[in-house]
């Protein structure tokens, strides 16, 4: 416990020293107000955003879909939230992003994601359980809105800051000597408390904030952010009870971001009865769910 709380302090300080000298940047979620610890620059993001992508639609495992009737409706969809994403409060960072969408032919992979710069893929077989466009609506808006907010940059400063807190531990231990503060089983200990108490709960964390900003989102884009409880109801389903423990897990549990999205949705359902609704059109029915 006490190992714990000294990379705790060892963070928060970090986090200061960001900010006094310019080691990295300090923000607050403009939806959310939580503090966020950012080590790198938009643009290095925005560049390696875009590196990845080139190398996912470069696999040669990976194969474009070429059926106007799932391209164009991802494609829609897309625009819509895009749009959505110009007027909100990440305006500024969706004004710069360089969009681009792709659809992969998966049928057996239930998937999307969104890179820093606005890279967007979307694997077919999410449609089985997205069921209408109204429901990829809420997955692309939560994709959508990790790489607005800098999720993964985030994650990628939160690492740096716990490793380098380890790596202190870990010198101090050796420094100490057989009568040292911390063994090597300690400091072994010490990774997994990190990563259980402060990494995957920082993960988690990022989930709720784009659950919770992307049906923002998708509701001013004109689809029914109810659509994303469904959503999440079929995907309880599909999973089948199976899913690992939500404390050891990067994402919250399928009840916990249910009754989460319930409590959301008034604000959410008050943007989307300003809007003119969207159609509430099916996908393409896909094979390998």
């Amino acid at each position: 416990m006490r190992h714990g709380m000294r990379i705790r302090r060892f963070m928060a300080t970090g986090v200061m020293l960001c900010a006094l000298v310019g080691i990295g940047g300090c923000e607050t979620n403009p939806y959310t107000g939580r503090s966020q610890l950012l080590m790198t620059s938009v643009e290095e993001e925005n560049q390696m955003g875009a590196q990845a992508y080139s190398q996912v639609k470069s696999d040669p495992k990976m194969k474009p879909s070429q059926d106007p009737r799932e391209i164009e409706p991802v494609k829609r969809i897309a625009a819509r939230i895009i749009e959505a994403a110009k007027r909100s409060k990440y305006g500024e960072m969706a004004q710069q992003f360089q969009w681009e969408v792709t659809v992969i032919k998966d049928d057996k992979t239930l998937n999307a994601f969104a890179l820093p710069g606005g890279k967007i893929a979307v694997y077919t077989g999410i449609f089985s359980v997205a069921k209408t466009e109204a429901g990829l609506a809420a997955v692309m808006g939560h994709e959508v809105v990790h790489a607005l907010a800098r999720h993964g940059a985030e994650r990628m400063s939160q690492g740096q800051l716990t490793n380098a807190a380890l790596q202190v531990a870990g010198t101090a231990a050796g420094a100490s000597g057989s009568g040292g503060l911390m063994s090597q089983a300690a400091i072994a200990a010490l990774g997994a408390g990190a990563q259980v108490g402060i990494l995957l709960p920082f993960s988690r964390k990022h989930e709720s904030e784009a659950d919770y900003i992307g049906i923002l989102l998708a509701a001013d884009a004109g689809y029914d952010p109810r659509e994303s409880i469904h959503l999440w109801e079929r995907m309880a389903q599909h999973s089948g009870g199976g899913a690992q423990a939500e404390f050891l897990s990067t994402h919250p549990g399928h009840e916990t971001r249910i009754e989460q999205l319930k409590k959301w949705m008034p604000e959410a359902m008050a943007i989307y009865q300003t809007k003119q609704p969207v159609p509430a059109a099916n996908l393409p029915a896909v094979g390998g769910s």
